[in-house]
């Protein structure tokens, strides 16, 4: 059995290895980064994906923030969100090379706002998505430039990565 996976207390569940993940992201994102490269972090997971990754590939430049909540197409549904991070970006936008981080991709309708929230500040040279796990699911025709895992859960089940308070992550798995 790989590292990524352990099994869970429920017979055939399986609990994902946050860590082991986030190991696999970094060595995989290591080759692509340039002293041109800003992230920007999804509120709240990519955020917390964004810091620990700026500070283990010792970049110099600052990291963003990024919220979906202004550009969701679901917001008369769900109001705002869990997260209360408003967008911050500490960078020129126009011309940049954007390296986004989630924490999970699934409908791809939170990268699609955050994508409208971007070209609100400006048009990038490019943009890369870079994702702890994709879990299937999508909606809208989105896929992730660096992915750790790709797993498959049922619809009724949400998955986000959780930060202790000493830093290190996990995955919550709840039914919706």
């Amino acid at each position: 059995m790989s590292s990524l996976a352990q099994p869970g207390t429920a017979a055939g569940a399986l609990v994902l290895d946050a860590e082991a993940l986030y190991a696999d992201l970094l060595h995989s994102l290591r080759p692509l980064i340039t002293p041109h490269t800003h992230l920007l972090g999804v509120a709240s997971g990519g955020v917390w994906l964004a810091e620990r990754l700026h500070a283990d590939l010792a970049l110099s430049q600052p990291f963003g923030v990024i919220s979906s909540a202004m550009h969701r197409d679901d917001y008369a549904r769900r109001g705002m969100t869990a997260s209360t991070q408003a967008t911050r970006i500490d960078f020129d936008v126009n011309g940049a090379q954007v390296l986004l981080l989630d924490d999970v991709l699934f409908t791809g309708r939170t990268i699609r706002a955050v994508l409208n929230e971007l070209f609100d500040f400006g048009r990038p040279a490019s943009v890369k998505l870079a994702v702890l796990v994709d879990r299937g699911g999508r909606e809208l025709p989105l896929t992730a430039d660096v992915c750790a895992a790709r797993i498959t859960l049922p619809a009724s089940q949400s998955l986000a990565l959780a930060r202790s308070a000493n830093g290190q992550f996990s995955f919550n798995v709840k039914d919706i």
